[in-house]
C-alpha cells in the first residue's frame, strides 16, 4: 500500500516525493497537486483512497499499542524500563519466557535465546561463531534491543565501541552485546520476580528457597558457551504468563 502510493505520487508530483511519507505528509502533498487530464485525475482519486486508509491503520495500530502497553503495564513488570524495549518486546517476552525461574542462570536463558556463541576454537586460536538455535522471537528482541541502543549515546552504544576499539569486527561486537543484553534482561526479569513474591499474604515477607533466582546474580555463570535449555522442571509461577 505504501509502495504504491509513493508510485502514485512520483506520478502526480513534478520531482517525486520521497518514500518516507507519513499519511499526514503525503495528504498535505496530495491537496497541492491540481490534475488536468483524466487519468492525473484517477490516480489522484486512488491516492486520496490509499491516504485514508493508511490513517485508518494507523489509528488502530495506535490504539492496539496503547491497549498492550496497559496490559503489559498491568502484569507488574518493569521490562519497558529497559531502552530498546517497548510494549510488543516486553509482551513477547512474558509469553515466551511463562517464568525466569525455570532458566537456572543467565548463561541457561542466553543459550535459550540463541545469544551464546558457539564455540568454533582450532588450536590457539579461540573463535565463536553466531548460533542459530534458540527462540527466535526473543532472538529478534534482543536484536531490535541492540540496535536501538545502538542509535543513542546508551551504556549498550558504549559496550559496543568497547568491544570495537578491543579488536573485535563489528558482527562481533553486535553477538558480544546481544549476549550483554540477554544478560540485563535476564537480571530484570529475576528482580521483578523476587518482587512478586517477596511478600506472602497478609504482607508478610517470605524466604524463597528457589535455586534459580538466588544462584542468577549478574555476575554467576559467566560462561557464554551454549548450554542445555531451561530446566522445565523449575517452579514456573514466580512470573505469570501473558496470554
Amino acid at each position: 500500500m505504501v509502495s504504491q502510493l509513493h508510485q502514485l505520487l512520483l506520478e502526480l508530483i513534478p520531482g517525486g516525493a520521497k518514500k518516507s511519507l507519513s499519511a499526514a505528509q503525503a495528504k498535505a502533498l496530495l491537496a497541492t497537486v491540481r490534475p488536468r487530464d483524466v487519468a492525473s485525475k484517477a490516480r489522484r482519486r486512488v491516492a486520496a483512497e490509499l491516504i485514508s486508509d493508511l490513517e485508518r491503520i494507523y489509528r488502530r495500530s495506535k490504539e492496539a499499542d496503547k491497549e498492550l502497553k496497559e496490559f503489559v503495564a498491568s502484569t507488574g513488570t518493569t521490562l519497558m524500563d529497559l531502552h530498546g524495549i517497548g510494549p510488543s518486546g516486553a509482551a513477547r517476552l512474558l509469553v515466551e519466557v511463562s517464568g525466569i525461574a525455570r532458566f537456572p542462570n543467565r548463561a541457561h536463558f542466553a543459550s535459550w535465546n540463541g545469544t551464546a556463541p558457539i564455540d568454533v576454537s582450532s588450536g590457539e586460536q579461540v573463535r565463536h561463531r553466531l548460533s542459530r538455535a534458540g527462540n527466535r522471537q526473543i532472538n529478534r528482541v534482543l536484536h531490535i534491543m541492540a540496535t536501538v541502543q545502538l542509535r543513542n549515546p546508551t551504556e549498550g552504544r558504549a559496550y559496543f565501541d568497547r568491544k570495537k576499539a578491543a579488536g573485535k569486527t563489528s558482527m562481533e561486537a553486535m553477538r558480544a552485546l546481544k549476549r550483554h543484553l540477554s544478560n540485563i534482561v535476564h537480571r530484570q526479569m529475576i528482580d521483578d520476580a523476587t518482587t512478586a513474591t517477596a511478600t506472602g499474604p497478609g504482607g508478610q515477607r517470605e524466604t524463597t528457597t528457589d535455586s534459580s533466582v538466588t544462584s542468577s546474580h549478574p555476575h554467576a555463570g559467566s560462561s557464554e558457551k551454549s548450554l542445555p535449555g531451561p530446566a522445565e522442571t523449575q517452579d514456573r509461577t514466580l512470573l505469570p504468563a501473558v496470554s
